[in-house]
């Protein structure tokens, strides 16, 4: 009988055993998997604030930032003109916008496959983010289409019909915005696969696809439109440098989800971003009025935001590379290069670039962008 018990007990213990070991693998797979669902709700959370903050951007922020600066009989036209862009935009994305920027059809523009938003949804597309829904990145790209054909009408600014507008901008958006963002960002661009992706182009939030691109096209605008009538002759002063102080402030804030946001994840290369969009700001706002106060003897607020904005123009490409002393430097440097360029170089070229918006997105990007070469490491963002 103990026999009987003892062959009864060890036979109990080994299939314990084995019980145990067939249930430790089990075990190990769910909780991998509820680390993983944890990180994709936390990254999609982030992102969709970055969503809503870039949004912010468009309106109110550079409504309130442009229609402060420009005279009091423009200002409702002026806030009407980012505000529609927002509708605008938004309905191009969807019917076709996303495919032709992020479709894979050649390497210079997308195919029809995400016609009307076809295929974009819930589950994340590696190719592009893989920890975040499909739909959320094509919500996060669609913020960066919507601002920036609005940044090109600081150029021509009071002085283009809003039918000539909304036209001006369908067309651009189709020509040049959704070429470029696939060249750039789309899987299998031209400059994104340059020479089989051993050259890339570094542009870790639109430095050349937003603010080089717009700025350039702003410049084209200002000179084949010509000059407002009583420019320079007559002074046209900011209507109201209230609001575009309060503008300039959630631009600032918005830049956030724009650059932090570029990262597509939670995790430290969006802190890192985080960082060095800050930092970028805040030295050129120092270098903008540095210079602004050798030259006329005073600083200005007008001169502040400005400064700060061209910050954050000029870390855009960088933002996801670069350290922050690196950042510290390339704020102040774009603020005194986009103050020259402004101030100076405008009045001796004598286009009327009405509200900079070429002295501000198009140099500081371009700057920016070079400047990325100079100071981004791996060691950010390998």
């Amino acid at each position: 009988m103990k026999r009987i018990l003892s062959i009864l007990s060890l036979s109990a213990l080994a299939a314990a055993h084995l019980i145990g070991q067939a249930a430790a693998p089990s075990s190990t797979a769910a909780l991998e998997a509820g680390i993983k669902s944890a990180q994709m709700n936390a990254d999609n959370a982030w992102m969709l604030v970055s969503c809503a903050l870039v949004l912010m951007m468009t309106g109110p922020g550079l409504a309130l930032f442009y229609g402060g600066l420009v005279r009091r009989k423009n200002v409702l036209g002026t806030m009407m003109q980012s505000f529609i862009l927002m509708a605008i935009g938004t309905v191009m994305w969807a019917l076709i916008g996303y495919s032709l920027a992020f479709g894979e059809g050649s390497p210079f523009i997308g195919d029809l496959r995400y016609l009307f938003l076809d295929k974009v949804a819930g589950e994340p597309y590696a190719a592009y983010a893989a920890t975040i829904p499909h739909q959320t990145f094509m919500l996060f790209q669609m913020m960066f289409a919507i601002i920036t054909p609005a940044l090109i009408t600081g150029a021509f600014a009071e002085r283009m019909k809003f039918s000539a507008m909304v036209l001006f901008t369908i067309l651009w958006s189709l020509i040049v915005y959704y070429p470029l963002a696939h060249m750039v960002w789309g899987n299998g661009g031209f400059l994104n696969a340059f020479l089989g992706g051993k050259v890339p182009c570094l542009d870790f939030a639109g430095g050349t696809v937003v603010h080089i691109s717009s700025g350039v096209s702003a410049l084209v605008c200002a000179l084949v439109m010509g000059k407002r009538k009583g420019f320079p002759a007559e002074a046209m002063k900011p209507h109201s440098l209230v609001l575009s102080f309060i503008g300039a402030c959630l631009l600032w804030v918005g830049w956030f989800g724009f650059n932090a946001g570029s990262a597509l994840s939670a995790g430290t290369l969006a802190t890192s971003a985080f960082a060095a969009t800050h930092f970028a700001a805040a030295a050129a706002a120092c270098g903008w009025i540095l210079a602004e106060w050798m030259q006329h003897g005073k600083p200005s607020i007008l001169g502040g935001i400005s400064g700060a904005v061209a910050g954050l123009v000029a870390i855009t490409p960088a933002s996801g590379f670069v350290k922050p002393m690196p950042a510290l430097i390339i704020g102040f440097i774009a603020g005194i290069f986009c103050y020259y360029m402004v101030v100076k170089v405008k009045n001796m070229l004598g286009y009327d670039d009405s509200l900079d918006a070429f002295g501000v997105h198009g140099a500081g990007g371009t700057l920016g962008a070079l400047l990325t070469g100079v100071f981004a490491v791996s060691e950010i963002n390998p």
